[in-house]
């Protein structure tokens, strides 16, 4: 039913018309500001289906479809964009935004016999009004939308910069990745990095399932997509399973794509990757444009964050560098000679009782040096790395008893124990190290625990050994105290 024929009681085309412009021009949101221009100029001419695809401003393709019922929204891709059609049974005219063809308007319907031509010129004219009115509300929701995602990849940019600087993140790429991901409301997000054989291999992921599924997929070199990431220019795609110049394996999952340079002061860090699923929609000019901004802050703040994890390693080092130098030339330097001022005493002492007494001071001097020196020697570790020495190992042994226990073991190392020892022999020990802690903490009424390693002392049989030692003071089941494993092995 057109609007130059309608039944008593229903207003007439003006009415309508005011009616749809005000609807059409009720919503800030784009999305409902498409879906009741569609509605409103099926009502408007009387048609039985309407459609409205949105176009690319960018690159012209079709980025979504709006329409009505239930039938999959469609335009047929032979009509110009710009054009008007005037046929019985089909209605189209373009969406002007600032001049530029935001969107097609495609109505359908079947001539009847009250109106056997169809589509009237009075339908396309009020179909033109309601154009250029949709456009004006177009545009305004167009912009607020635009607003509200670029405030959205500021503050999304903003979060990234703040986690990696205060350090609250374990993995700096993977951070990025999921930020980048949820904003750009991508399958997921994955960062590339170079690799020795000249190609790109993704090195963090982020999915809403197995992430780990894509670590390691690699694009391999030589590829064109390889040579414009490498030379820092970003790569869109249409269709990542479809593009030939898509080489990784697990590109069959994911359909648009951009695929954006992690690039600060001249450096490339990698390419940060945002796949969405097969089938969607693709990416906008805008998403382009926002993303790669956004890609821009975030390897100026890993290379900030990098920068200041390495100034904050150099100070811890720094530190441990000058507590370590103290205490080897002031403490171990003056313990060492009250402890010859005390052997000197117990040679001349005449009295029993004084000379034990003076050799057990001895004793504990000569047991505070080698603690103290165990203490410089952990000092001189990396403190962020695993520890690659024996002696580092053992001290990293029975520091993790320490947290359980409440207090620090005594290490004491004798002989070469960094080169006598094979490496079985050492994983033996140590297994037997970390059984005799766990034994030794679930003991009661225990308030001190010394370990000693000990490479320099022959076993029993005359051959070359390690003899390991811990004794503690507490108390066992049976009710005695004062416990001493051993343990010994061969070289």
């Amino acid at each position: 039913m057109t609007a130059a024929a309608r039944e008593p009681g229903v207003p007439s085309g003006l009415s309508v018309l005011l009616e749809a412009v005000l609807n059409v021009g009720s919503e800030l949101e784009l999305r409902s500001t498409l879906q009741h221009l569609v509605d409103s100029a099926v009502a408007l001419t009387g048609a039985r289906h309407g459609v409205l695809g949105v176009l690319d401003p960018g690159h012209g393709g079709l980025v979504e479809a709006v329409g009505t019922g239930d039938a999959e929204p469609t335009l047929p891709p032979d009509e110009a964009p710009g054009a008007v059609v005037h046929e019985p049974g089909v209605l189209a005219v373009p969406i002007h935004v600032q001049q530029t063809v935001f969107g097609r308007l495609r109505l359908t319907g079947e001539p009847s016999r009250a109106h056997p031509s169809g589509f009237t010129g009075d339908d396309l004219d009020l179909l033109r009004v309601l154009a250029t009115q949709a456009g004006i509300a177009i545009g305004n929701a167009r912009l607020y939308e635009t607003a509200k995602q670029r405030e959205r990849w500021i503050e999304g940019a903003a979060a990234v910069t703040t986690a990696l600087l205060t350090g609250r993140p374990g993995d700096a790429l993977t951070t990025v990745a999921e930020r980048a991901r949820l904003l750009a409301d991508a399958a997921a997000g994955v960062v590339l990095q170079p690799t020795e054989s000249g190609g790109m291999e993704i090195v963090a992921a982020s999915t809403a399932d197995a992430p780990d599924s894509l670590i390691g997929a690699t694009i391999r070199p030589g590829t064109a997509v390889l040579a414009q990431l490498l030379s820092g220019e970003p790569v869109f795609i249409d269709d990542s399973a479809t593009d030939p110049r898509m080489t990784t394996e697990v590109r069959s999952r994911f359909g648009p794509s951009m695929m954006l340079p992690l690039q600060a002061g001249g450096k490339l860090i990698g390419t940060l990757a945002l796949p969405r699923s097969p089938g969607s929609r693709p990416y906008t000019s805008v998403d382009h444009l926002l993303a790669t901004q956004f890609a821009s802050q975030a390897a100026l703040a890993l290379v900030l964050a990098d920068a200041q994890a390495g100034r904050e390693r150099l100070a811890v080092f720094e530190d441990r560098d000058r507590i370590a130098r103290d205490l080897h030339d002031l403490v171990v330097q003056r313990l060492f000679a009250t402890g010859m001022m005390l052997e000197s005493t117990q040679r001349r002492a005449q009295v029993g009782d004084v000379r034990d007494t003076l050799a057990h001071a001895v004793d504990e001097l000569e047991s505070t040096i080698q603690e103290v020196r165990t203490t410089i020697f952990a000092l001189q570790q990396p403190p962020a790395d695993a520890p690659t020495t024996f002696r580092g190992k053992v001290l990293r042994e029975t520091a993790g008893a320490a947290a359980i226990l409440g207090f620090a073991p005594s290490v004491h190392f004798t002989g070469p124990v960094e080169t006598a020892l094979s490496g079985p022999v050492q994983g033996h020990l140590l297994t037997n190290l970390r059984r005799a802690l766990a034994t030794a903490s679930r003991r009661t009424e225990i308030s001190r625990i010394d370990v000693t390693v000990d490479s320099a002392t022959p076993l029993p049989d005359g051959r070359p050994g390690v003899r390991l030692t811990v004794a503690d003071d507490g108390t066992r089941d049976d009710g005695g105290s004062a416990t001493t494993v051993t343990w010994q092995s061969p070289h």
